[in-house]
Order: C-alpha cells, then sequence, then structure tokens
C-alpha cells in the first residue's frame, strides 16, 4: 500500500502592502494547505524616529509622529506632546483639551473605517471599501479646514493646538454625528450578517485573555478577548475622564470580534465627539510654554489610547532642550508578535483573514 508523500515549502507572503498595512513579509512554512511555521519580517522601511529624535528639539519631533501611524496622525501627534506635557506638568487650556479630544476620537472613526473596508476587500467584498471611503472622506475634509492636510496633520502643539476652529467648523461636525450613524448601522446591515464573510472570520484567530496579557496585546486585539481594558478608561489622560462613553468588549477573541470591536468603537467616538462639541467654551489654545523646552532630567512615561492599542512615549532627558533618549511603544509592533502563534495549524486560506484582524499599520511596526 503506497503513501501519499509531501513535502514542507517555504512561501514568502511579501513583501506586500496587505489591507494598506504597509511593507511586511510573512514567511511560511507550509505542509500542504496548512501553516506550520511563520517568521513575521519587520524593517522594510525602518525610519529611524528614535534615533532622529536625539538630535530635534521637542517641537521639531511632532511632525515625524504623523508617519509612525498615517492613519491616526492626530492621536499619535498627541501621545509626544502629551508626553512633554507630563513630564513638564503644564496646564492646558480649556478649548484647546475640546478641539485634541474631537480631532482624536474623529480620526479614530477614520482609522476604524479604513480598517472596515480593506479587511473586507482582503477578504474579497469590493463595496464597503468602496462605502468607507466616503465616510472617511467628510473626516479628512473637516482636518483640511482645520490644519490644512488631508493625512499627516502636525496639529497638536506642546501646551496646545496649532490652530482655532475656523467658523463653522464646529457645527459642520455636529452634523456629521447623525449622519456617521446612520452609515455605520447601513455598514453593520451589509457586513455583519452576511454569511460569507461570518465564514471566513467566525471562530478563526482566537487566542485567549491570557494569551493575549503574555504577548502585551492592547487596544482592540486586547479587549475582544473580554479583558476590560481602555486607556482612556483605566488611566485618564487629557479631558477623557468628564466624557460619558463605554468600553466595548468581545467574548471569543476571534477575527470576527476584532472586526465588530471597531464598528461599535465608531459608536462610542461619536458620543465623545458629541459631548465634547457640545461642551466646548471660548479661550485660548495655546497655553504657557516657554520659547525653548527643555524637559527636566529624568525619565518619563506617558501612554495613551491608540487607534491600535496603548501607544507609549517614554523620554529619557538631561535637562537640555533635546531629548537624550526617545522610546516608542507602538501598539502594531506590539500586537504583531501573536502571529505566529495565530497562523501556525491554520489553511492558508485563513492567513489573509488572520493578518488583517491583527490590524496593524507599517509605521507602528518599522518605527
Amino acid at each position: 500500500m503506497s503513501t501519499l508523500r509531501s513535502e514542507e515549502m517555504i512561501l514568502n507572503v511579501g513583501p506586500q502592502h496587505p489591507s494598506t498595512h504597509g511593507v511586511f513579509r510573512l514567511v511560511v512554512t507550509i505542509d500542504g494547505e496548512e501553516i506550520v511555521d511563520a517568521d513575521p519580517v519587520v524593517g522594510y522601511l525602518h525610519r529611524g524616529t528614535e534615533k532622529l529624535a536625539e538630535n530635534l528639539q521637542y517641537t521639531q519631533i511632532i511632525p515625524y509622529t504623523d508617519r509612525l501611524d498615517y492613519l491616526a496622525s492626530m492621536i499619535n501627534n498627541y501621545a509626544l506632546v502629551h508626553a512633554v506635557e507630563y513630564a513638564l506638568d503644564l496646564e492646558i487650556p480649556e478649548r484647546a483639551e475640546h478641539l485634541r479630544i474631537i480631532v482624536m476620537e474623529l480620526n479614530r472613526i477614520a482609522s476604524h473605517l479604513l480598517f472596515v473596508g480593506a479587511y473586507l476587500l482582503d477578504l474579497g467584498a469590493m463595496s464597503p471599501f468602496l462605502y468607507v471611503f466616503q465616510e472617511r472622506e467628510r473626516i479628512v475634509q473637516l482636518f483640511n479646514e482645520i490644519c490644512g492636510a488631508r493625512l499627516t496633520y502636525n496639529y497638536m502643539r506642546i501646551g496646545g493646538v496649532k490652530w482655532d476652529a475656523p467658523p463653522g467648523w464646529l457645527q459642520k461636525v455636529r452634523e456629521f454625528i447623525p449622519f456617521m450613524r446612520d452609515k455605520i448601522r447601513m455598514y453593520d446591515d451589509l457586513i455583519s450578517g452576511n454569511e460569507i464573510f461570518l465564514n471566513r472570520v467566525k471562530g478563526i484567530g482566537v487566542f485567549t485573555q491570557e494569551e493575549a496579557i503574555n504577548h502585551s496585546l492592547s487596544g482592540i486585539n486586547l479587549r475582544s478577548t473580554g479583558f476590560n481594558w481602555d486607556l482612556r478608561k483605566n488611566q485618564p489622560y487629557g479631558i477623557y475622564d468628564r466624557f460619558d462613553f463605554d468600553v466595548v468588549l468581545g467574548q471569543k477573541g476571534d477575527c470576527f470580534d476584532r472586526y465588530w470591536l471597531h464598528m461599535l468603537e465608531m459608536e462610542q467616538s461619536l458620543r465623545i465627539v458629541e459631548q465634547a462639541v457640545d461642551a466646548i467654551g471660548e479661550g485660548p489654545i495655546l497655553g504657557k510654554v516657554p520659547k525653548l523646552i527643555r524637559v527636566p532630567a529624568g525619565e518619563y512615561y506617558a501612554g495613551i489610547e491608540g487607534a491600535r492599542g496603548e501607544l507609549g512615549v517614554y523620554i529619557v532627558s538631561d535637562g537640555k532642550d533635546k531629548p537624550y533618549r526617545l522610546k516608542l511603544r507602538r501598539p502594531s509592533f506590539v500586537n504583531l508578535q501573536i502571529l505566529r502563534k495565530l497562523l501556525i495549524g491554520q489553511s492558508m486560506s485563513n492567513l489573509i483573514a488572520i493578518l488583517g484582524a491583527v490590524d496593524i499599520v507599517l509605521g507602528e511596526v518599522d518605527g
């Protein structure tokens, strides 16, 4: 009786641009259709941001943070300025705080929209990708009006923001909120009950709370397991503690939960934006900040809830106007570490569903 002879094969998945996540190479070893090993390879577009920062004044570093996550630049801007403000113990004007919250949560929605569209495109559905870009364009236009840019915003400043909202801008944000809520319901009707989509993502790419914690996962990847952790709630920064919103949680830690939490989080971001627009008052947009910023000698860490998880900035200062060392805790880089565990034992047909749901962005991987 003869037996079927099979040999393992090494397959390069990339370097490519999956789900607009960036230049990323994955080397998988397959036996037939089964993945028996996987090696994520990073570093194809390493910018050296942390090293460059050592020769830049603190305000000069801000544009570099735009490139860390080009889908959520407002949030990345804030991570740096918040860390410096924490080190200097600066007081931020109320209007600036509200403007920051508005633009960061709008940017979170824009980022989640792209995830939903690109993820469905990865899985073979074209229509959602076209729909979400229409709504994302509304947000991009709002950002263009307030800061003059569509992708890399360079809007945050140490002590506040660069520009005030132009006349009529806040009203446009108010009008966007009910519009976006209707669109989220439309996405839900279009996607969430689709049998083909559910077969591709339900029960796929599962990890437990313990595994998520052991791999230092954060953001939606961690919350998809049901673990209640969101820095906006658990370690509030800025004025997030003033707003009423829920931390939405998954149950099974699979690809569907990670998709679904993106949808639910957009609803919660709209709640925050609505409250911030209603509560914003008049006043200055920049606090009292020294012309030459020198962070007192010491070590400082500040983490915020980025679009993909905990985004942290660790500063080592020797008291000069430039950081002695700067280390970025990039959520995509950390979240990527569980990919090997998720892929081993899976079929090749599940690879893209798993890779896309981890939600990584190039700049946060290679820095």
